[in-house]
């Protein structure tokens, strides 16, 4: 899939589900039940052990009906590795310009992160369709709508502590999307692997994302 067309899903989807955990071998079964709950965006991070063989995994299964990708990405390496494996978009936890080059080599969507109005224009400068703020609950929504408004072009998802609570305030504030961590799936549930448990947290963010797009 094309960059232009994983921007799209992303911006119509507006919800990225972001899984890290120790115990990977539940994270297929809990992705399923993320899409059953109306995720069509998930992405798992570098940190899982064996990351490449469930993107893989998740790929062949789901491919057709979610955008599967990476996230945690340090490097160009890691991200050739992570599209090789049939990642179709990249996430990073800081910015790397080459990494954003290597993404655009491929063709495919990747989001640095960034915190600070440079950090921002570099990433832009660089090539990236959207940037990840993070962290955002130490920032909070009013610093997102203080960094749109001279970006305005900007397509800024804010990840880590977006919560039910404070969906609203961060899509109001000028996200284009928002990272869904441990808000979404915690330690304890990626443990447990239930996926009923996954499909019903998801169902509730998918509403009121919904929700909160219609007042907007």
């Amino acid at each position: 899939m094309s960059r232009h067309s994983s921007v799209t899903r992303v911006l119509e989807s507006g919800l990225i589900a972001i899984l890290r955990s120790d115990s990977p071998d539940k994270l297929i079964s809990l992705c399923h039940g993320l899409h059953r709950g109306g995720i069509q965006i998930i992405e798992i991070t570098m940190t899982v052990p064996g990351a490449l063989d469930i993107i893989r995994q998740l790929h062949q299964e789901l491919g057709s009906k979610v955008l599967v990708g990476a996230g945690t990405i340090l490097d160009p390496e890691t991200a050739r590795l992570a599209i090789l494996a049939g990642a179709e978009f990249l996430v990073t936890p800081a910015l790397n310009v080459e990494t954003i080059q290597l993404a655009n080599r491929y063709d495919k969507l990747i989001l640095p992160g960034i915190l600070t109005p440079t950090e921002l224009v570099t990433a832009l400068e660089a090539g990236a369709s959207m940037v990840k703020l993070f962290p955002a609950d130490a920032v909070g929504p009013t610093f997102l709508s203080a960094l749109t408004r001279p970006f305005p072009q900007a397509m800024i998802v804010p990840t880590g502590g977006v919560t039910l609570d404070s969906l609203q305030a961060f899509v109001n504030a000028g996200a284009a999307a928002v990272g869904l961590a441990t808000s979404l799936i915690d330690q304890k549930l990626a443990q447990s692997g239930d996926a009923a448990e996954a499909e019903r947290r998801a169902r509730a963010f998918v509403a009121k994302y919904a929700e909160v797009r219609r007042k907007s």
